[in-house]
């Protein structure tokens, strides 16, 4: 919400690739199995056991093409290095993909394959297709922007996810910076690839760009002034060795030179690079800018397929637009109901205005008043910690603890997000919070964007999924974007049923803004990229309908026009979740759980809607045998 994941922002091993994954259609052989004898159960298990089996063996190998994938997960195997960013990179991951399904479907039987094995090859085979569906559309990406470019992942990668316990990890994390220049060199040349062709970001995305790298080699070692983030990390990590007596205090001296070689030979110069092209597109861009299907060369198509995309479904810009209208209309009438309740006179626009300038609903723009937000999110996510076990069977192993942004990326009004811990619970996955202007952060909204980023919203989810056991690997790290975003928008409206939530009417406010957010969301994306609207058109519809600080309303239109589909996902994901707890409901009546229910939407990992609806349907099917 106001993320993420951008977990997806934030999942490396998409960010490197640039493949766009999850298409809708389901991913069955196609081969008459009709007529195949009926397997015994023993076969089942057997055949089962032993595509499970060979899915864990791929999935090593798949790691392989990202040693930011397997930091992110924890682990330290090519730790001294960063993932290929070249398209031929990305094409060779492609063909392993491919080989890799061949095999699957050559020598497995589907039909002989429990239900939930049945899910992971389908799981699976469409990653592959999704990803070769995707690559028509390569260009199309925007490798630097203000958003998830990687001029502002990597440093916050290093820092917060290189551990380095050893010396043999600082001499990686050395290696790292070392070989930084060779991944932005890739992106560099895929991005000089795209502006050949008339495809770029509006001007907005190359400022932010160059603000974040200018932040990055500001201060030493770089130059006068305090330290910059990356040496003052990098001279952390050399001292909490010597003081772990790892190495001697004269080595870690050594190490902190190696560090500050590396930083002014390859990240500096490199980080020169970068805002020497951004520098150079400047004029090239768009001011006022609109979307992909008037900017872009076939945008149109590239649209389509971001839809399919981010909400696994083959809803139409324009189906999705009207819904959108629809659940703007919806919310407006419940915002109305609950102005009366609180007594504010006037239209909805004065109710916005109420709120929008009342001094009590921000904290002081203040380090005390950013420690209060802090503070307070911290308090909340403790109130639905204990109300947990009465609505999930599945509890996450891994802590959650809210941090405020780093200097260098934090951004006015930016969307709050979340980074997972690692899958054995030894890192405790991060809220993040834009806190440069406390102004864009109101209190209204405090309590929901916790429960979204935290719980029972995407740390409960990520962290289930991570820790789950009885099913491949790869299903506790997969992504979809309708999924994840729809259980953070869903679980705003469940926190609502847990005790001690929402109990301000402003508060309540809060959490029909965030899904009146969802709802715009809807409307503006497929305005911006089907129907040609600027950036301006898009701000005013915003404004109109809610009563979000300016500062964030155009840090979310700039987001949408540089990520498009993505902001599609949320309502449509939620949307759905609620359709299948209503006909869970419908049909077992009393017999309805709704831990059990939870548990089956979270249990078997991230998934395109149609399989978690197949999956819920096998639930339902199980549940009525039962009795």
């Amino acid at each position: 919400m106001r993320p993420v994941p951008r977990l997806t922002v934030l999942t490396p091993l998409a960010l490197a690739l640039s493949l766009a994954l999850l298409l809708p259609a389901c991913s069955r052989p196609t081969g008459d199995t009709a007529s195949a004898p009926t397997a015994t159960a023993e076969q089942v298990q057997a055949e089962s056991e032993r595509l499970n089996a060979w899915f864990d063996t791929q999935y090593e190998e798949l790691l392989q093409f990202s040693p930011i994938q397997l930091t992110m997960q924890g682990r330290k195997d090519l730790q001294d290095q960063i993932d290929d960013m070249s398209e031929e990179g990305m094409r060779k991951r492609l063909a392993w993909l491919e080989a890799s399904v061949n095999e699957m479907e050559a020598s497995f039987d589907y039909a002989r394959l429990n239900p939930e094995t049945q899910l992971s090859w389908d799981l699976w085979k469409r990653q592959y297709e999704n990803a070769r569906d995707g690559l028509p559309f390569l260009i199309h990406g925007y490798p630097f922007d203000q958003m998830s470019g990687v001029q502002s992942f990597l440093p916050t990668f290093l820092i917060n996810f290189h551990k380095v316990e050893e010396e043999q990890d600082y001499l990686a994390y050395i290696s790292r910076l070392q070989k930084a220049g060779v991944a932005f060199d890739q992106l560099l040349e895929r991005g000089r690839a795209a502006t050949a062709q008339g495809i770029r970001p509006p001007k907005f995305a190359y400022e932010g760009v160059i603000d974040q790298s200018r932040k990055i080699i500001t201060g030493a070692p770089f130059t006068a002034g305090a330290d910059s983030a990356l040496w003052a990390d990098a001279q952390a990590k050399a001292d909490a060795l010597a003081k772990a007596g790892k190495v001697t205090p004269e080595r870690a001296a050594e190490l902190k030179q190696q560090a500050r070689a590396a930083l002014l030979e390859s990240v500096g110069p490199t980080y020169g690079r970068i805002i020497a092209f951004a520098e150079g597109e400047l004029p090239n861009a768009a001011v006022n800018a609109t979307g992909v299907g008037t900017t872009h060369p076939g945008g149109d198509a590239f649209y389509e397929f971001r839809l399919k995309q981010n909400t696994t479904t083959a809803m139409t810009a324009e189906e999705i637009h009207q819904l959108g209208l629809s659940e703007v209309a919806r919310l407006r009438g419940e915002l109305e109901a609950l102005q009366q309740q609180i007594g504010v006179e006037g239209d909805l626009q004065a109710f916005f205005q109420h709120v929008q300038n009342d001094p009590a609903r921000v904290f002081p723009n203040t380090d005390a008043g950013r420690q209060a937000y802090i503070d307070q999110a911290t308090a909340d996510i403790e109130n639905i910690k204990q109300q947990l076990p009465e609505y999930f069977g599945l509890l996450p192993k891994a802590d959650l603890v809210v941090k405020r942004v780093e200097a260098f990326r934090e951004q006015p009004g930016a969307a709050q997000h979340y980074f997972p811990g690692t899958p054995d619970g030894s890192r405790p996955g991060v809220y993040y919070a834009h806190l440069s202007d406390m102004n864009a952060m109101p209190k209204t909204e405090l309590e929901v964007i916790a429960y979204h980023e935290g719980l029972p919203g995407h740390h409960m989810q990520i962290s289930i999924a991570q820790e789950l056991t009885g099913v491949p690997t790869f299903r506790t790290q997969y992504r979809s974007t309708a999924y994840s975003e729809g259980w953070g928008l869903y679980s705003e409206w469940l926190a609502k049923e847990m005790p001690g939530t929402y109990q301000d009417p402003y508060s309540e406010y809060g959490r029909l803004m965030s899904e009146m957010w969802r709802a715009i969301r809807l409307v503006v994306d497929t305005g911006l990229h089907a129907k040609g609207w600027t950036e301006q058109q898009a701000i005013d519809y915003f404004r109109a309908n809610s009563s979000v600080p300016d500062a964030a309303i155009q840090s979310e239109i700039r987001r949408y026009l540089v990520t498009p589909g993505q902001a599609t996902a949320y309502k449509v994901g939620m949307i759905k979740i609620q359709e299948l707890r209503r006909k869970a409901e419908a049909e077992l009546g009393d017999r309805f759980d709704i831990r059990g229910f939870h548990d089956v939407i979270l249990g078997g990992g991230a998934m395109p809607l149609d399989l978690l609806e197949r999956r819920v349907d096998t639930w339902i099917a199980e549940k009525k045998a039962a009795a």
